[in-house]
Order: C-alpha cells, then sequence, then structure tokens
C-alpha cells in the first residue's frame, strides 16, 4: 500500500498545490520528505511574512496555494495576516504539524492543544482527522473547501501520520473533481431584470469579487450601459473598476451616515461581489435614504446573510453581469474621455509630497503594473494621482491588518514575472513583514518596493484626531534606514532625494528586487 505522504503528494500534483509557502517546524518534516520534482518550497522567515506572501500569490494567480506551518506557535504567529486572507476572500490551504497521536493527550511539547479550533471562526473549514487513514480525504475535503467557499481552510496532521500506510480507499481521492455553478434561476433572473430596468436613478457598487473573478472590463461594460455612478465597496482590497473614468465616483465611506449620504437621490443600488457593508469608522446614521432601494448579488452566503439591509442573492456576478447586458442595448455614444490626474501637491523641508510620488510611479511605470499598497496615511493621494485601467491592478491588505504589503507583493510578484509588480509600503507599515525581503532575494524576484518613510504612523495620527485622542503616545518611529535593512537581507537599494532622481530611478526596469527609500511629508487620509 502507498504511503499517506505518498496520495498526499500525488493529490497535490494532479490539484495543481506544487507552490507551497512555509515555515517549517519539527512536525512539518515528515511531510516535507521526499516532495516529488516540480513542488517549489517558498521559505519564508516568519509565518506572518508566509502567509502574506502565499495571499499575495494566490490573489494574483486565482488558485488555492498551499501554506505550511508549524503547530500551535507557528499557526498563531500567521493568524494576524490570516484576517486579511479571510477577508479578500483568498483560497488558502493552511496545513500545520501536530505532535504524534500517542503524544497529543499528554500534552507533550509542540503539541497544538484542539487544534481546528485555534483557527476558528478565521478560517472556513478547520479539522484533525481521526485517524491517518483519513488524512488524504481531510486534504482533499481542504482543498475543495478552500475553492467552493473562496476562503482558507486550515488542517492539523499528526507527524506520524505521513509514514503510515493508506488503505484500499485512500486513492479515490486522487481522481475527484468538485466544481461549483451559480446561475439565477428563471424567477431570480426576471424579478432582478424588472428591478433594474424599472430604476430611474440606479447606482453601482463594486466589490473587490469582481476583480478577482476576472470581471474588471465586464462590469465597465455594465456601468457605460447602465450610466449610474459607480463606487467601489468600502474597505477596498481590489480595484475593481478604472479609478479615472467618467463613472467612477470612489471608494464609499466606510461609515453608515456618509454611505447613506452618498446613495441619496437613487432609487437602486446594485452592489455586485461585495459585503454590505464593510464599515469601520463608527458614524451612526440611516443605513439607507427614504426611498433607495439596495439589491446585493454575491457568491458569499455568509456574506449575503449578515447583511443588514437590503435584499440578496447567492449567485456568481458574472453571471448577473451577462444577464443584464444581454438586456440592455450597447450605449449609443462613446463613454466620455477618462479624467485626467490633477497636478501634484509639492511639500517643503526637501521632503517630497506622496502626491509627487504616486504622479512619478503613473508616469515612468508601464500601465500594466500591478501595484500592492500598504501606505494607510497617503491614501487619498493615491487616489488623487494614479490612474489605474488593468484587471489586478491593486491589493490592500482586506482586513487593514499591518504586514501583507511587502510579502503580498512578492507573492504577486511570484504569480506574474512578466508583469511589473510594485509594492508601496509605509515605514510603519515595513516592519510588520520586512523578513519577506530575504525571500524575494532567495529567488530573485522582479519587484519594486517603494518606501514611503514619513517617520510616523500618519492613518494612526489621523484616528487619534477622530477619536479624541491626540496626545496618543508611541506614533513616531524615527531612526530607521530600510535601505541597510533591505541590503542586510541581500536586496539592492538607495534612497531618492528629488522628484527628477525618484523618476528616473523608476524608469529602470531590472529583473531583480530592489528598494526605493523615499522620504515624505506627513499626509493623513480624510
Amino acid at each position: 500500500m502507498p504511503s499517506v505522504r505518498r496520495v498526499a503528494h500525488e493529490f497535490l500534483q494532479r490539484q495543481g498545490l506544487t507552490t507551497v509557502f512555509g515555515n517549517p517546524g519539527s512536525n512539518e518534516l515528515p511531510f516535507l520528505a521526499d516532495l516529488p520534482d516540480g513542488f517549489r518550497y517558498v521559505l519564508g522567515l516568519h509565518e506572518g511574512a508566509v502567509l502574506g506572501m502565499a495571499d499575495g500569490y494566490a490573489q494574483a494567480t486565482g488558485r488555492p496555494v498551499l501554506v505550511n506551518l508549524h503547530a500551535a506557535s507557528g499557526s498563531g504567529n500567521a493568524m494576524g495576516a490570516l484576517t486579511n486572507a479571510v477577508a479578500s476572500r483568498t483560497p488558502l490551504v493552511v496545513m500545520a504539524g501536530q505532535q504524534v497521536r500517542s503524544a497529543i493527550g499528554p500534552e507533550a511539547n509542540l503539541t497544538n492543544v484542539d487544534a481546528p479550533a485555534l483557527m476558528k471562526p478565521l478560517v472556513g473549514w478547520a479539522a484533525e482527522p481521526a485517524c491517518a487513514q483519513d488524512v488524504p480525504r481531510a486534504l482533499a475535503q481542504a482543498v475543495f473547501e478552500a475553492r467552493l467557499q473562496r476562503r482558507p481552510t486550515y488542517l492539523s496532521v499528526p507527524y506520524d501520520d505521513w509514514a503510515a500506510d493508506c488503505d484500499d480507499n485512500a486513492t479515490a481521492v486522487l481522481d475527484r473533481q468538485v466544481q461549483r455553478a451559480s446561475v439565477p434561476g428563471a424567477e431570480q433572473g426576471r424579478r432582478l431584470i424588472e428591478q433594474v430596468t424599472a430604476a430611474r436613478r440606479p447606482a453601482l457598487v463594486l466589490g473587490g469579487d469582481i476583480d478577482s473573478a476576472g470581471l474588471f472590463d465586464d462590469a465597465v461594460r455594465l456601468a457605460e450601459r447602465l450610466g449610474g455612478p459607480v463606487w467601489a465597496a468600502p474597505s477596498q482590497f481590489r480595484l475593481p473598476f478604472p479609478n479615472r473614468h467618467p463613472l467612477f465616483r470612489g471608494v464609499l465611506p466606510a461609515g453608515i451616515a456618509p454611505i447613506c449620504e452618498a446613495f441619496e437621490g437613487h432609487d437602486l443600488v446594485l452592489v455586485l461581489g461585495a459585503p454590505v457593508f464593510r464599515y469601520h469608522q463608527y458614524l451612526p446614521g440611516r443605513y439607507l435614504p427614504e426611498g433607495t432601494r439596495l439589491v446585493q448579488v454575491t457568491e458569499d452566503a455568509s456574506a449575503a446573510a449578515r447583511a443588514p439591509m437590503g435584499e440578496a442573492l447567492v449567485a456568481d456576478p458574472g453571471c448577473v453581469i451577462d444577464l443584464l447586458l444581454r438586456e440592455f442595448d450597447a450605449p449609443a455614444k462613446p463613454a466620455p474621455a477618462y479624467r485626467p490626474s490633477p497636478e501634484p501637491h509639492t511639500a517643503d523641508g526637501g521632503r517630497l509630497h506622496p502626491d509627487q510620488v504616486f504622479a512619478a510611479l503613473r508616469d515612468e511605470l508601464p500601465q500594466d503594473t500591478a501595484y500592492v499598497v500598504e501606505s494607510t496615511s497617503t491614501t487619498d493621494s493615491w487616489w488623487r494621482q494614479m490612474d489605474l485601467r488593468r484587471p489586478g491592478s491593486y491589493y490592500f491588505p482586506a482586513a487593514g491588518g499591518l504586514g501583507f504589503g511587502l510579502p503580498g507583493a512578492v507573492g504577486v510578484a511570484m504569480a506574474h514575472p512578466d508583469r511589473p509588480v510594485v509594492g508601496v509600503i509605509g515605514d510603519g507599515s515595513a516592519n510588520y513583514g520586512i523578513t519577506a525581503l530575504w525571500t524575494a532575494a532567495r529567488h530573485r524576484v522582479p519587484l519594486t518596493v517603494v518606501l514611503l518613510r514619513n517617520g510616523t504612523y500618519g492613518a494612526l495620527r489621523w484616528f487619534g484626531g477622530l477619536l479624541g485622542v491626540p496626545d496618543t503616545p508611541g506614533l513616531d518611529i524615527p531612526g530607521l534606514d530600510f535601505t541597510r535593512i533591505a541590503e542586510g537581507y541581500g536586496v539592492a537599494s538607495r534612497q531618492v532625494s528629488g522628484v527628477e532622481e525618484l523618476r528616473t530611478v523608476l524608469a529602470e526596469q531590472p529583473d531583480v528586487p530592489r528598494l526605493v527609500q523615499v522620504d515624505t511629508a506627513l499626509t493623513t487620509p480624510s
């Protein structure tokens, strides 16, 4: 009989999960033994960076990715980063080692006590197989659950299971395929079409799932046929619509009252591929204006169930977009020209305004550049200056947890080696995932990291004002030189001091990782 390990390896090969992101401990070594040719193990130096790299890679490829972590300690280290993967509905299969079965009860060192409970309620599914012979089936379930739910799953495996013999039924998982189709029924489609066609002033709200599912261009066609304004859902982790398109109104504010205000005068709000809504700032008020109806279409049944208002249809947003495109004629005239970017603001004192940095990125880098952004205090400047018209152009930490940016950029760049990838990272954020630089250097990932250094947690300063606590301690981080840190990890780096120097450096196209540090003036989101 083949071993559990052999069947598991073959199943992963057949499912295409041959790139493994991990930071192994002793419990994980038996799984990693005898990895077949074609597997690639991407080592990260901290589990948070490992999870972030896998998150970026899985988002960019659109396929489940295997993450290999160590028992409770490694899994715990990754949980902060896991919150972003959950919010972005990234299909990660997190697999951790467990002590040998006979040592679990006495709680020997490195035992993960009640392993599935550790990761709940974050993951969509978690388990530890009841016996070694169930490991291949449980691994298959973890992969299929991640793919179907588009949410991370977690599997804990006692390390003596890998060498055990399978039973006669174990290889049945090798040929399994599990697929999903979510097409609205005839009555559901008719009702939706009636609601949209009857609306006098419809508005669209698009979520990150639109870009994740490859519906970016389809969403543009639908918006142009409807002719109404388009918003991105609040707390956006992907850009679902060109940000300088004349119909685009920006990202909805993450508060109840301002969202209600934005929808004033619209009789129908159609929300595609987004929760309703991921609020942040506590700004209470009415959910919707008087006379406004909301219809949500999402594949995420949990998001549909927990929404506090409106109607919900659990279906594939792509099928709904196709349905509406067939119903509405193409616009009689072409859409107006895209809005130009304004002149960038400038700053005094030898520092660049973030506007100047982002204008340089916009002008000097190819239009298909993918940006992984974790510079939260410069959000207003980012949207003011950038011109993003291609799918997969923008990635952001979905749950707001710092530490996604640098590792996520490494993962996206590994997934798209032929597409320019830039990480736009604040100095406060960089420290949470700095070890990803070593992985970028080790794999010679073609990535540019633009490090914005303002010496403080700018977004927290803004929140301090919002919450009435402007004198909060611990917000300044002076004295950090990321050029020296990056060089220590093996990444070429340089400090630039002027906008022309920055533009010259950005125009270069190296095929290895680099870090460009820019001192910027303090700005805060509005």
